[in-house]
């Protein structure tokens, strides 16, 4: 067995967890979430917790094990307390301003970006150069995240671009003579 999916994931007092044939089903205060699980892995639910064990000793169920403990620990943390990526933009006149299922985006280019709010995700913008994505599903927040830096990635000369908050940009130096 996997040595992630040997580790429990731990049932929250307001998650609620519904598990029928290949399907789990994870209410919480945020919303609900679903997964389809294979048939190599085994569910149960004791004591406040999700125990994962594989139906049988192959490699594959080996492998789908942990990625399943890791999906429904995703899901449980999700739509208790949710996921959050913040995204930096720098540059002369870069600017991002949230509408109602859209995001505007002035970037550096002859043409303002408008980028439509995928269903789930929630936007909001601080300041002009903050970006703040929330959501309950971790991969839609990453996929949407990712999406919005794509438009205009770090340089690696002046910095300027859309950047996770955390990420570290390491400069190039410029030709010398």
């Amino acid at each position: 067995m996997s040595r992630v999916s040997k580790n429990p994931v731990t049932i929250p007092s307001n998650v609620e967890v519904t598990i029928s044939n290949h399907n789990v089903l994870i209410k919480g205060p945020l919303g609900s979430l679903q997964q389809k699980i294979t048939e190599f892995v085994v569910l149960e639910v004791v004591d406040n917790e999700i125990r994962i064990k594989t139906a049988n000793e192959s490699k594959h169920a080996n492998a789908m094990s942990g990625t399943i403990r890791s999906l429904i620990a995703n899901m449980v943390h999700g739509v208790s307390q949710g996921f959050e990526k913040r995204l930096q933009l720098v540059g002369v006149g870069y600017r991002a301003q949230a509408a109602q299922d859209k995001i505007n985006l002035a970037l550096g280019f002859s043409h303002p970006i408008n980028y439509v709010i995928p269903d789930g995700i929630e936007i909001e913008t601080p300041t002009q150069t903050e970006i703040l994505i929330k959501g309950m599903n971790k991969q839609i927040v990453g996929q949407t995240a990712a999406e919005i830096r794509a438009y205009r990635k770090p340089e690696p000369y002046k910095g300027k671009g859309v950047r996770y908050s955390d990420e570290k940009i390491i400069l190039k130096e410029t030709k010398k003579k």
